[in-house]
């Protein structure tokens, strides 16, 4: 088989085992990352005010708002440079007995400011590509300061690739530049002998807690010989069509085991339902405790375990799930699904309420817990991995409505009829496995991570398939009056003015 190598970069994660004493000091260091993002933010958001009280200066005294956008000079919001220098002035010293915004700034790596100083630029340069309409996906709101306890607890240190000073003194031991050493839960023997072998270099670390567990991401630059195209077996596997849902975590249009035809249907874990006892325990333990209070530190810590075991046992699932996936077929056919609009509340508003809002929200939960997402964005990164390719269904085509051996459309089929039958040719097919072959057979081949499903603001594009008949601009959750026909799906929504609700920010 032909391969190339390839230069890619690649995040290796593991856990980390420090002392009681090293946990403070991350502490410290990510109370130092949200101080450094915090300060940041003040000088942008201090320049981007005094810019808006400029144009409503203009605009009262009688000039036009769009004239008076043109003649005030766009906000000069301060880069992570002029911060930075701005930074070092007000920071103080402790050891000279200077006090300052962070007088304590020389015993902290100076990476960990800089980084901070960098995603503030970022989470500002978002917002305003989203302000613009340039950004893909849902819009990014105006930046927030990080606090406490809400923000993820998190910093990031970089190094000088000639003279690395990130590096593991041994398989279980990570060495972070002014930190020291911290002992790792698991083996890093593979990064290890591929540093040695030179066939990795590391860029960067992430340092975040996540519930009860620290976590390094080691950002490496790795050669990889990636397949250029498919394996023999793969080859002979052919296409496979999946569709996620709640039911089954999975339906494929072929069996992932030869000899196993059950093996078409891969079970839903379910893994936040499986917790959900213990977590209601734990909720209502917290709810109970005193704001403030030793015991309440200690109940919500048990509430954040929980979560995040769930949330680390679905991933873990998903990854032996995706690989086994696109290391076994040629092909990999997905639905492009809105999980987003999938889930949003069925709630209405006061005029308007919506109907089974709670048989609703059940669902959103289900569909969440599934990660569908996710699934999609591990296969397709993992399909360049490993010599296979990705095909996407257009959002809009209606698998699950259309008959897979004759081409029949049912518009009137319900999410309650688990069962498709054809009017057309008889056929009597699991609605699941009928739309996994449907996806099969009219998915259209992408390049793997290059998105050629959506456009610059994230809204599908259009593909030539059928669709069921005409129908109407309707939400896919039934708020209104029961009828005679159920819930069709919906066409695409109007994207949403970007200026709209914002007139008063840029």
């Amino acid at each position: 088989m032909a391969s190339t190598k390839t230069v890619v970069l690649r995040a290796f994660k593991f856990t980390l085992a420090p002392t009681a004493a090293q946990e403070q000091q991350l502490l410290r260091w990510c109370g130092n990352a949200r101080l450094a993002f915090n300060y940041a933010l003040a000088s942008k958001r201090a320049a981007h005010t005094e810019w808006r009280a400029q144009v409503d200066a203009l605009v009262t005294s009688g000039v036009k708002e769009p004239v008076a956008r043109k003649r005030v000079t766009g906000p000069k919001t301060p880069t992570k440079p002029a911060v930075y220098k701005a930074f070092i002035a007000e920071r103080g010293d402790t050891r000279e007995g200077v006090d300052g915004v962070c007088p304590w700034a020389h015993e902290i790596n100076t990476h960990v400011f800089q980084s901070a100083f960098i995603d503030a630029d970022r989470a500002w340069n978002n917002w305003l590509d989203s302000f613009k309409g340039t950004r893909k996906g849902r819009r990014v709101g105006y930046p927030r300061f990080k606090k406490r306890g809400r923000a993820r607890d998190a910093f990031r240190l970089h190094h000088t690739v000639t003279k690395p000073t990130i590096r593991f003194s041994t398989h279980r031991r990570l060495r972070l530049p002014t930190f020291g050493e911290v002992r790792l839960h698991d083996s890093a023997r593979t990064l290890v002998r591929q540093i040695d072998r030179g066939t990795a270099l590391v860029q960067s670390v992430t340092v975040s807690r996540a519930g009860h567990r620290w976590y390094a991401s080691v950002l490496c630059k790795v050669e990889m010989d990636l397949p250029s195209c498919p394996t023999r077996s793969q080859q002979a596997a052919g296409t496979v069509g999946i569709d996620f849902g709640v039911k089954a975590l999975a339906a494929l249009s072929k069996p992932l085991v030869p000899d196993r035809p059950e093996s078409t249907l891969l079970p839903n874990p379910r893994h936040l339902a499986k917790a959900a006892h213990r977590l209601k325990r734990a909720q209502q333990t917290l709810s109970r405790r005193q704001k403030g209070s030793a015991r309440r530190e200690k109940a919500r810590r048990r509430v954040a375990r929980l979560h995040h075991e769930v949330a680390v046992r679905r991933q873990s699932a998903l990854h032996q799930i995706t690989k086994r996936l696109t290391t076994r077929f040629a092909t990999i056919a997905v639905e492009d699904l809105h999980v987003s609009g999938m889930t949003r509340s069925a709630r209405g508003t006061m005029d308007k309420p919506g109907r089974k809002v709670r048989q609703k929200a059940g669902l959103n939960r289900a569909i969440l817990d599934a990660s569908m997402a996710e699934a999609r964005r591990q296969i397709t990164y993992k399909t360049s991995w490993y010599g296979s390719r990705l095909a996407v269904l257009d959002r809009w085509w209606p698998s699950s409505k259309t008959c897979s051996a004759c081409g029949w459309q049912n518009p009137s089929l319900t999410l309650a009829d688990r069962v498709f039958e054809c009017a057309q040719c008889g056929l009597t097919l699991d609605r699941d496995l009928n739309a996994a072959r449907n996806i099969e057979q009219h998915a259209t081949q992408v390049a793997s991570g290059t998105g050629e499903t959506q456009n610059a603001r994230g809204e599908p594009v259009r593909l030539p398939r059928p669709r069921a008949e005409k129908q109407g601009s309707t939400k896919r959750e039934d708020t209104g009056p029961p009828g005679p026909v159920p819930p069709r799906r919906s066409n695409p929504p109007t994207p949403p003015n970007p200026r709209q609700g914002q007139a008063k920010l840029f």
